[in-house]
């Protein structure tokens, strides 16, 4: 009789198997996470506008109020759709830029996004009144989120040229010349700020702490198409980043197209946090705290961590966004104020966390 051998899993086979199996279900339970989170924020405002009644009088076929429709489709629900977009693109940028660098403490920041788009719409408040009426005109209400977008295009387009030589980009010098520009930009927002009267330092207060209330569907309809391409294009990228983990050497080794997969990883963040910002001003910790959470909770696979980071920053900004709403109502915070101090502890636990000070 011949004996027939099985091969048995080896550890790594059954630590990957597990991984795979929780990161599965944290993408369940995350998905319920952001439905229940959706429904809540609907029915969170100063407007006394509730969904329960509206959901009883549409069961009942009843009538909504012009009131209720006003509230529920022209002002509530296009601020859940922007706080939903605006959310998974910071954290998606976020794990891409943290697989990208190798580093578990990289954000969309880091390539000055951020800053160029923070510079446009400081110039846009600031120095907008002198630009001739007929434009002015055209540009109305999104002439501010419009220069926030192309500040963050020009200042990727700047740190592209910077960092690419003969085809290649250099990740470290990527770096150190999205410090540079980061600095720049904000030198030159200062200067700005300094020159603004008393009413366009409020406008540039609110604006730079991050907010929803000015969400509407003609900037979800001009930002969106945006970031909604580059969450679709993020999962192509799950495999280069994973590879790129072993090292630029080895990922070109196993077939992986590093100088083109860098050149889309830049274009998807530039695009996702430079929309994102343009609709919702500077909104900080999303992305970089929740790509890190999630590297703890269910492993650095990025075929796995995109999607949940997409559901975890989308279902956390919008639980921020309804604490805005809800800790001084009728009036609201902005939202970068409690996304800092909700993340700033949690980013001091990760630092402490990796230096080995504590455990948990």
């Amino acid at each position: 009789m011949v004996a027939l051998s099985v091969p048995s899993r080896g550890p790594e086979a059954v630590v990957a198997g597990d991984r795979a199996q929780r990161a599965r279900a944290a993408l369940a339970a995350l998905t319920v996470f952001v439905a229940g989170v959706s429904v809540l924020s609907l029915g969170v405002g100063a407007a006394g506008v509730s969904l329960a009644d509206v959901a009883w009088k549409l069961a009942s076929g009843e009538a909504l109020s012009l009131r209720e429709r006003v509230v529920l489709f022209d002002i509530r629900l296009p601020r859940l759709l922007t706080g939903l977009l605006v959310g998974a693109s910071l954290a998606v940028s976020g794990a891409v830029m943290q697989g990208l660098f190798r580093n578990p403490l990289a954000d969309p920041g880091i390539v000055g996004v951020g800053a160029g788009a923070g510079l446009g719409a400081v110039l846009a408040i600031v120095l907008g009144g002198m630009l001739p009426a007929a434009l002015l005109g055209v540009a109305g209400m999104h002439l501010v989120p419009l220069a926030a977008f192309l500040g963050g295009w020009a200042s990727t387009l700047i740190l592209y040229r910077v960092s690419t030589r003969r085809g290649r980009t250099s990740v470290a010098t990527m770096l150190l010349a999205g410090i540079a520009l980061g600095a720049l930009a904000g030198a030159l927002t200062g200067i700005l700020v300094y020159i603004a009267d008393d009413q366009q330092l409020r406008d540039l207060t609110f604006w730079g702490l991050g907010s929803l209330a000015g969400a509407s569907w003609a900037k979800l309809a001009a930002a969106a198409p945006i970031m909604v391409l580059a969450l679709i294009a993020t999962p192509v990228l799950a495999r280069a980043l994973n590879g790129l983990a072993l090292g630029e050497g080895a990922a070109a080794h196993i077939g992986i197209p590093v100088q083109r997969m860098k050149n889309m990883a830049i274009l998807t963040v530039a695009g996702a946090t430079g929309a994102a910002v343009a609709v919702s001003g500077g909104i900080g910790f999303i992305g970089i705290v929740v790509p890190h959470l999630l590297r703890l909770a269910i492993g650095p696979d990025h075929r796995f961590l995109l999607p949940a980071a997409a559901l975890l920053g989308a279902g956390l900004l919008l639980l921020a966004d309804m604490i805005a709403r809800l800790v001084i109502a009728p009036a609201e915070l902005p939202i970068g104020i409690v996304t800092a101090v909700l993340g700033g502890p949690v980013f001091l636990w990760i630092l402490l966390r990796r230096r080995g000070i504590v455990d948990m």
